[in-house]
């Protein structure tokens, strides 16, 4: 095996993707990341792009360019992140080839605004993917209650799709039912499915984040014994949701898809950078290998991972250490239900505003440079 974690991942089964993009990621790291191959995929977020476009000058000649010839906020926003999502695809292409379209894929994601109203994430997505125009592209859709049959139809009719903000194992497995469901709905049409591909987004951290709250909090008060349960709750989670992936994917229903040519849907490992200082900064790629899945990183954790990364095929080790603790939360009171719920809320809020406040500067800017103010597109 090669001494590069980033590479080992691959030989054991998982896909190390970056969790960021920007233009000059792309030019610099990403780039260099991708064409040696130790970065096979990219996720996007409207929080990466408010981030990206608002939070440097990289974009403001395009964005003059743009104003000036009469496009709107929303305009604006989409072909900028069009062009990096084209660029980054294109980067991509060769991994996309190399593994006959099994990875290499990039994702953007539809408006958060729009997720708890099926017929418009529909419409998005058709028309984010048609913009797009590259076949290794992903346009990401919530797994909201609206988001997943937006999903369904979004398969049957050929879109390659990355269901996300997925928190709960109830969640993802009506995620993968929603699958398997618009395959054969494609197929009962007479159209091909072996090129139709998608990843389940599971996140990670923010479940620990949010369960280690409410059990600090009771630790602080005196109930010292649940100091164990800490920083158990999301592995436990992923590792449980893998088990659930395994059987599902083994089943009858499935076998007949993958007889048709049908692409395995990957779970994908997000929120993967550790938000506790306390704990490991590679705590959430180290524990979560497994045949079959993706782990995307944010650039500080790509780098972690490859400085001191530790290789082992984790995701089915201590399935019984996994129940426990879960049983071990429902015991002492905490309704992992409830706080992935309220995650999968916050997630939706956090993502709407990133996407408001993204058009309010790229409106500022416009409305600057309409007016002719000098340095108008400078923040």
């Amino acid at each position: 095996m090669t001494e590069n974690p980033l590479l080992q991942l691959q030989e054991l089964g998982q896909s190390p993707w970056c969790d960021s993009l920007s233009r000059s990621l792309i030019a610099g790291d990403l780039g260099r990341w991708i064409r040696s191959g130790e970065i096979t995929g990219v996720t996007s977020n409207p929080t990466i792009f408010e981030k990206a476009i608002d939070g440097s000058d990289e974009y403001d000649e395009d964005l003059r360019r743009l104003a000036r010839a009469g496009k709107s906020a929303s305009e604006v926003f989409d072909t900028l992140a069009v062009q990096d999502i084209r660029a980054t695809a294109d980067l991509l292409r060769p991994i996309y080839e190399r593994t006959g379209r099994g990875d290499g894929y990039v994702s953007l994601e539809v408006s958060p605004k729009i997720a708890y109203d099926t017929a418009a994430q529909l419409d998005e997505a058709r028309r984010l993917f048609k913009l797009i125009g590259r076949e290794n592209a992903f346009i990401k859709i919530p797994g909201t209650p609206q988001g997943i049959p937006a999903f369904e139809q979004a398969i049957a009719g050929g879109l390659n799709i990355n269901v996300t903000l997925l928190f709960s194992i109830e969640s993802y497995e009506q995620v993968t039912r929603a699958y398997m469901s618009g395959l054969e709905k494609r197929l009962a049409a007479g159209k091909p499915i072996d090129h139709v591909a998608s990843v389940a987004s599971f996140f990670v951290s923010r479940v620990d984040t949010a369960v280690d709250a409410q059990l600090e909090q009771r630790i602080g008060a005196g109930e010292t014994e649940l100091s164990g349960l800490l920083g158990k709750a999301a592995i436990a989670n992923a590792k449980l949701a893998y088990e659930s992936f395994k059987k599902i994917f083994a089943g009858s229903r499935w076998q007949a898809l993958a007889a048709k040519g049908a692409m395995l849907q990957r779970p994908l490992w997000g929120s993967t950078s550790t938000k506790n200082p306390r704990y490991s900064d590679v705590m959430y790629v180290d524990e979560l290998i497994g045949p079959h899945t993706v782990n995307t990183m944010p650039p500080a954790t790509v780098e972690a991972f490859r400085d001191h990364g530790k290789l082992a095929l984790t995701l089915e080790q201590d399935l019984d250490g996994a129940r426990h603790s879960f049983r071990r939360l429902a015991e002492v009171g905490i309704d992992l239900n409830a706080v992935t719920r309220k995650l999968q809320e916050d997630g939706v809020a956090a993502f709407a505003k990133s996407y408001d406040d993204l058009l309010e500067a790229i409106e500022r800017k416009r409305a600057a440079v309409l007016a002719g103010t000098p340095g108008a597109a400078v923040r």
